[in-house]
């Protein structure tokens, strides 16, 4: 969820195309009750973080901490994660937020997802600290749990059209986001898509990475592993698995022909390696 985006357009539904054969529906809006609407995006994060809370709950009873802690972390790296998003972004876009100050801070998009991971690990650190439990231990169980609700909340992006989509392709599972919340646009220079355009479905790619990352990480928590050897490997897994997909998103180029988000990646792949290679994964004694 913690992408830079900014709305435009319609919030009626988004349409999906295969080459083959469209596929419409109303994905945006999952449905209304009376005057309260349900929307997909929220839900979907919000899966993902009943999700992450699920595993850190499974975690800590495992390693005889107190179970019901998972919810307080959670709910820590939400609001942590919220408010690290928008800051990033503000400094990401401080001419524009200059301009408009409050109407930055208040709107209801706009978010950094590297902002958000820094937040949501500073809330969640201030918790595990107050209730004892070591932070790499703290670390480890984070990492599988992470993976899982950030794919999940992939989901609501791709549903609600977000922004966070590819570069124009022409493989067969494209799709053309219509009706997206974002506007059907380029995310860069806010010019409309013509007609027939479509491109990479990077929600669902990244929804595939966070699942094998996932896949990678919940079978080795269990050895004997040196503590903050499954966080330095999350950090590792999931920062190359970002690099890869921004060859594929619309950002902008900020050096040597890379965006912002890939910079960042190397650097949590160079520091998860290192702490790696560092601890020789040994197995604890």
């Amino acid at each position: 969820m913690f992408e830079k985006r900014r709305t435009a357009g319609s919030y009626e539904c988004t349409r999906f195309y295969l080459r083959s054969a469209p596929l419409r529906f109303t994905a945006w809006v999952l449905f209304k009750i009376g005057p309260f609407t349900v929307y997909s995006l929220g839900v979907f994060w919000a899966l993902g973080a009943l999700a992450a809370g699920w595993i850190i709950r499974l975690e800590l009873k495992r390693y005889r901490c107190n179970p019901d802690l998972a919810a307080t972390m959670v709910s820590a790296g939400v609001v942590g994660g919220l408010i690290g998003a928008r800051l990033l972004l503000i400094l990401e876009e401080w001419t524009h937020f200059i301009r408009s100050p409050w109407d930055f801070l208040w709107s209801g998009s706009g978010f950094s997802w590297y902002g958000g991971m820094l937040g949501g690990a500073l809330a969640v650190t201030w918790v595990v600290r107050r209730n004892g439990i070591l932070w790499l231990k703290a670390a480890d169980i984070c990492g599988p749990a992470s993976a899982l609700g950030y794919g999940i909340g992939r989901i609501g992006c791709h549903l609600a059209g977000d922004g966070t989509w590819g570069k124009v392709t022409d493989v067969p599972w494209a799709v053309a986001y219509t009706n997206a919340i974002f506007g059907w646009v380029d995310p860069l220079t806010g010019i409309p898509y013509p007609p027939g355009v479509r491109v990479h479905p990077t929600p669902i790619y990244e929804l595939i990475q966070a699942l094998i990352v996932f896949g990678i990480l919940w079978p080795l928590r269990k050895k004997r592993y040196r503590d903050g050897t499954i966080f330095w490997l999350y950090l590792a897994l999931g920062g190359s698995m970002r690099l890869a997909v921004e060859f594929l998103r619309v950002n902008p180029v900020v050096a040597l022909g890379m965006t912002e988000y890939q910079w960042i990646s190397i650097a949590l792949v160079a520091l998860g390696l290192w702490q790696i290679l560092r601890l020789r994964p040994q197995i604890a004694a």
